[in-house]
């Protein structure tokens, strides 16, 4: 695809300069002929916050910012050049300037969701800190994709906190590996931001994963990975879906779906992918209320998996499976307030038929959500108790198992596991 001369021109290699997306995209806009206003109508802004955003320069919402220039058609090079995320040096692009979320009471309950989190705050302060503003290499003598592994291993084990510990320095060597501009080192950065997001998400920081998001989706554009780029789309419609942007996740993860599809599904990985968007586009048209999307896509998901291993290979980035297929069935079902059709998706499956700590755990708090919408408290307090034993991180970290326990320890204190649930939650169910 060919760029507009526009983006080419000396001014905006000046602005590029000067680290200034907010002037780029008002380039974009005035090149289209439209008013702040109309900018801020496509992106569910009012005009005083486009206006905020093309004068405030690098401190603003890089989320915001990506969405605004993606409208006015800001080239993705281009865009990064001018935050320092192309071999520049690094902007510090942080979450407290101006936003949609100013408009939006429903991203300020993230304060009383991290308020509750076992996890240390200081934790979580280091992650944010890495992401206001990147901390130098660690000179670490333990290659980057080892370390990657050994992350991604904390979080299938369910072990946030200490993926938590071991954000700050990964994101840092794998940000200072990049300034490579080679392709493996722009997904493997990716990939960690997209990891980052992942746990984030987990654990309800929302703001927090809706930047690292953001920056998975840059990087792997720059990457020119198909796979990669629907790694972090998949990410970013699903913070996208928490933040109650249900119409924005779908169109993220759609773009994904068929950015992989369109690679022709000719290698195994490639059709785990595929499989994973339709899974990913089918909970969240269920979670925006659109049950024919949702029941298609994931029938259609079913038969992407048919074909696919029952363990897949080390080290696929979508290791989806056809149980796995099936307990987002569960999920799906679940989401359109139909609990028995959840429970019936979810009859065959088996603890033993998922590989990691992380995917046992949401086999049983997935279970345990139909139950508890079916009004059946022994049926959950069984599931969460079963998920707390094999990934104690799946019940006392996620805000919405949290507040299953709460409830049943107000309503149903002498239920059989009740107890231990609360008490292994703490004062976050009391």
């Amino acid at each position: 695809m060919r760029t507009d001369p526009l983006w080419s021109s000396g001014k905006v290699s000046m602005l590029i300069a000067r680290q200034d997306p907010g002037g780029l995209i008002r380039i974009g806009r005035e090149h289209r002929g439209w008013r702040q206003a109309d900018l801020g109508a496509r992106i569910g802004c009012s005009a005083s916050t486009i206006s905020r955003l093309e004068q405030r320069r690098r401190y603003a919402d890089l989320a915001l910012i990506r969405h605004a220039a993606w409208e006015v058609g800001v080239p993705t090079h281009v865009l990064a050049a001018s935050l320092g995320l192309a071999g520049t040096p690094a902007a510090r692009v942080v979450a407290d300037g101006p936003r949609c979320a100013e408009e939006d009471p429903m991203r300020r309950r993230t304060l009383l969701a991290a308020a509750s989190l076992t996890a240390p705050a200081a934790l979580l302060a280091g992650v944010k800190d890495a992401l206001a503003s990147t901390p130098d290499p660690t000179g670490s003598p333990f290659p980057l994709e080892t370390r990657i592994t050994a992350a991604r291993g904390y979080f299938d084990a369910g072990q946030h906190s200490k993926l938590l510990k071991t954000l700050p320095g990964l994101l840092a060597d794998a940000r200072n590996a990049a300034q490579s501009r080679q392709e493996v080192d722009l997904a493997r950065l990716s990939a960690c931001y997209s990891l980052t997001s992942q746990v984030l998400t987990k654990i309800g920081s929302y703001d927090q994963s809706r930047l690292s998001a953001d920056r998975a989706t840059i990087y792997a554009e720059l990457s020119g990975s198909p796979l990669v780029a629907a790694a972090a789309a998949r990410e970013l419609s699903i913070v996208l879906r928490h933040q109650d942007q249900q119409a924005a996740a779908q169109r993220h993860i759609l773009d994904a779906a068929s950015r992989v599809e369109g690679t022709g599904l000719k290698t195994g990985a490639q059709a785990s992918a595929y499989a994973q968007m339709l899974c990913t586009t089918s909970y969240t048209a269920a979670r925006a209320g659109d049950r024919d999307q949702a029941l298609t896509m994931i029938r259609e998901a079913t038969r992407a998996a048919r074909d696919l291993p029952q363990e897949p290979p080390e080290g696929r980035l979508f290791p989806i499976t056809p149980a796995a297929v099936d307990l987002y069935a569960v999920g799906v079902h679940w989401a359109l307030g139909d609990a028995g059709a959840a429970l019936e998706a979810g009859r065959g499956l088996r603890a033993a038929q998922f590989k990691t700590a992380e995917r046992k755990g949401r086999m049983h708090t997935d279970l345990g959500r139909a139950w508890w919408q079916w009004g059946k408290p022994e049926q959950t307090a069984a599931e969460l108790l079963s998920a707390l034993r094999v990934s104690p991180g799946e019940v006392r970290d996620r805000p919405a198992i949290r507040k299953i326990v709460s409830d049943l320890r107000s309503r149903h204190a002498q239920v059989t596991g009740v107890r231990e649930l609360a008490a292994a939650v703490g004062s976050s169910a009391a």
